[in-house]
């Protein structure tokens, strides 16, 4: 992890500018997130993820920075995905450091042996990359995720605490989970925010489209996201844990701030499916022989929920509703996820 963060700061030269009489701090957001199944009262499958990211603040008045590369600013200039050439000045730049970890598990914690007809014991440990480009209706997302799958994702000794934490009994098959696997994926992702109404109540709708390629997960997606309530947040909708979902950071003129007890309250409704080609948690490992279930192509989230924002924070919680991921699932699949995001 070390090694990866001194590349990116010689791959994106932007992180350690500062303009002058500017706040030097880097992150200008920090995104905490939390999924567990245990808000949907289970303990199997997709059983726990957490992920912590830090957003830089606008990167745009770097653009015609001396100090950069001649290189860096051209790329930072032509790289505007959707939003065309006349937006360029008015667009906004951040770069997003990532750190998160997922945990799979089989339905039966009791069982010390193979469970062939359930998914494998898995673990991810991460270092993601993002560079967004923004405006008021647009945010473009491009990503990568470098980690490791397997013993060296620490999964299992993350369970255990956490289980015993809880004194809760431990999973017992541990030892047939995938073997080590430098995990790498490289992840884009486009939404559109349209407003639907600007008086009480407000309403908005934000849709997304993209994929996934790499050895962790290779898929393409799209889905769509429904807010109505009070003062709705100049942001992209309620961040998700999964791989281009970060998209709290606020744009110009954001509510998040302001004297009130309370700056906005809203309630949403979302869905996100995927057209699936690989997902290493359940076809195994890339290059070894490991235990695999037969995937199902097409997989589909629903989620409801509600957020608000106060004094620079916005928290939401969201209950999700998952399709089977493999033939031999037996039920759908549910759980809870809550955000915390800080602006200064």
């Amino acid at each position: 992890m070390k090694y990866l963060l001194i590349l990116f700061v010689v791959l994106f030269p932007t992180v350690g500018l500062s303009a002058e009489g500017d706040d030097e701090r880097f992150c200008s957001t920090i995104n905490l997130y939390l999924e567990n199944d245990l808000f949907g009262e289970t303990d199997q499958h997709y059983t726990n993820g957490i992920r912590f990211s830090c957003v830089s603040q606008d990167l745009s008045s770097y653009l015609k920075d001396p100090d950069l590369p001649g290189w860096v600013r051209e790329a930072n200039h032509r790289l505007r995905f959707f939003h065309s050439l006349k937006d360029a000045e008015t667009l906004q730049r951040n770069l997003v450091i990532s750190a998160g970890q997922l945990i799979f598990t089989p339905g039966e914690k009791d069982i010390s042996t193979l469970i062939e007809d359930d998914r494998p014991y898995a673990g991810y440990l991460y270092l993601g990359f993002a560079y967004h480009i923004r405006d008021r209706e647009q945010l473009d997302t491009l990503e990568l995720n470098v980690g490791m799958v397997g013993p060296a994702s620490l999964a299992e000794d993350t369970q255990d605490l956490i289980h015993e934490v809880r004194d809760i009994d431990k999973f017992q098959g541990w030892d047939h989970q995938l073997e080590n696997e430098l995990g790498l994926q490289l992840v884009y992702e486009h939404k559109r925010r349209y407003k639907l109404t600007e008086q009480w109540p407000q309403q908005d709708a934000i849709v997304h489209a993209g994929g996934s390629l790499g050895n962790v997960a290779t898929y393409l997606n799209f889905g769509a996201e429904y807010r109505i309530g009070w003062q709705l947040p100049e942001d992209f909708g309620t961040a998700a844990l999964r791989p281009g979902g970060d998209n709290s950071a606020p744009g110009r003129g954001d509510r998040r701030h302001c004297r009130l007890p309370i700056c906005g309250l809203h309630a949403f409704v979302s869905f996100d499916t995927r057209v699936v080609a690989r997902d290493i948690f359940l076809d195994g490992n890339t290059f070894e022989d490991s235990h695999r279930v037969h995937r199902r192509p097409v997989v589909g989230d629903a989620a409801v929920g509600f957020s608000f924002l106060v004094a620079g924070w916005k928290v939401s919680y969201a209950k999700v509703f998952r399709t089977r991921e493999f033939e031999q699932q037996r039920n759908t699949h549910q759980y809870g996820s809550l955000s915390f995001s800080y602006s200064w």
